[in-house]
């Protein structure tokens, strides 16, 4: 049986070959395997030189001081770590996040919010765009920080952070940013965007899955406190042991998407057009999320009369997803598409589209064609 077509890149990319390549260097007795934290010998001189190196990578493709990045299991860890780190030792304590964030963010403040600190909701418009002045408006004396994710992973809409950034830096109010889904799809330059914590996956990037990362501006020092101890690593902010082998493959992951984001940027353009074109004969189809504002790989699409299930099983030669594969346990529809509007109804019609590296123009048309030809299937037996 042939692979199904893969169009859910927003949920994890493969590793990339020269990736992979790179990490078995770093597991073996014959490579470089030692502890970086060893100091008294080779082994562990050899995997932290690998691991500052990596750390070098991983900044320069967000425009960041080595010294700003810490190493983290996932974005979901850094998410964790950038929010409880920053209200902790505050008292009462406000932020202020949206209902639309990933739910390693949601989870988190909600979490925060049985515990006393005070959190604000913001809802976007059907655009899935938080502005600026609904931030500027939701702020208080006590605000301490503001969490916003600059790509939504539903809708790959793009939220004005250097707009909020500005606005949070005048007013000295912390802004974290969860950039998992805009790291190597979109140029993400941390001083441009006035952010102080954001957060970064590896297998968002060609990467492996298990390791990222966490950026906290230096200048001036972002403080935060630390929600895993047992030996001060990474600068007392995340301790444990580094697992060199996945630092180092992010680290590649990052450096070949700093040199390819143009050419890929423009690759997923013209596989995005290719593949909407392809749809345009359907009537009854609803682009969810900002049209402008957005990067070109994620595109989620309701078709009318259509249940988003019924047609996943139908489209049997593509694996896509109705949502974030955080959520994907629930049958309940998408709070992203409630969080912008969508009655239950429409959510429940909608899928998302992803495409990647090695997503191809026979790839999308071949989407393009079997989601007409079950479309219009299901559309006749209704």
């Amino acid at each position: 049986m042939n692979k199904p077509v893969y169009l859910d890149y927003a949920a994890t990319t493969p590793v990339d070959p020269s990736v992979a390549e790179e990490m078995v260097k770093y597991l073996t007795p014959d490579g470089v395997f030692g502890n970086p934290a060893s100091r008294s010998h080779a082994y562990g001189w050899q995997s932290e030189a690998a691991v500052e190196s990596a750390r070098r990578q991983v900044a320069e493709l967000i425009n960041a001081d080595p010294r700003e990045i810490v190493w983290t299991s996932g974005a979901t860890e850094s998410d964790n770590l950038a929010i409880k780190g920053a209200v902790a030792g505050h008292d009462n304590p406000h932020i202020v996040t949206s209902v639309i964030e990933h739910k390693a963010v949601l989870d988190t403040c909600k979490w925060l919010e049985q515990h006393g600190v005070e959190v604000t909701w913001l809802t976007p418009g059907p655009d899935g765009r938080i502005r600026p002045e609904q931030v500027s408006e939701a702020l208080r004396d006590n605000t301490v920080l503001v969490s916003l994710m600059l790509v939504n992973n539903e809708l790959g809409c793009v939220t004005d952070v250097a707009g909020i950034g500005r606005m949070l830096r005048e007013r000295g109010v912390l802004f974290h940013v969860d950039a998992a889904q805009a790291a190597g799809k979109m140029p993400v330059d941390v001083s441009a965007l006035s952010v102080d914590l954001v957060s970064l996956s590896g297998h968002k990037v060609y990467g492996p899955k298990g390791v990222g990362a966490l950026y906290v501006r230096r200048s001036p020092d972002v403080r935060i406190e630390a929600q895993i101890h047992g030996g001060g690593h990474e600068r007392g902010m995340r301790s444990g042991t580094l697992p060199t082998h996945q630092i180092v493959g992010m680290g590649k992951a990052f450096a070949m998407a700093r040199d390819r984001l143009e050419s890929e940027m423009a690759h997923l353009e013209e596989l995005r057009a290719s593949f909407l074109q392809g749809l345009s004969d359907l009537d009854g189809v609803t682009l969810n999320g900002s049209s402008e504002f957005r990067v070109p790989g994620i595109i989620n699409l309701a078709f009318e009369g259509v249940e988003a299930e019924s047609l996943m099983l139908g489209l049997r030669g593509l694996a896509v997803s109705s949502g974030s594969a955080c959520a994907s346990a629930t049958i309940e529809p998408s709070f992203v598409l409630r969080g912008i509007g969508l009655s239950d109804e429409l959510a429940h019609r909608a899928l998302r589209f992803s495409f990647g590296r090695f997503s191809t123009a026979e790839d999308a048309a071949f989407a393009a064609s079997q989601i007409v030809d079950v479309v219009s299937r299901l559309r006749a037996v209704r």
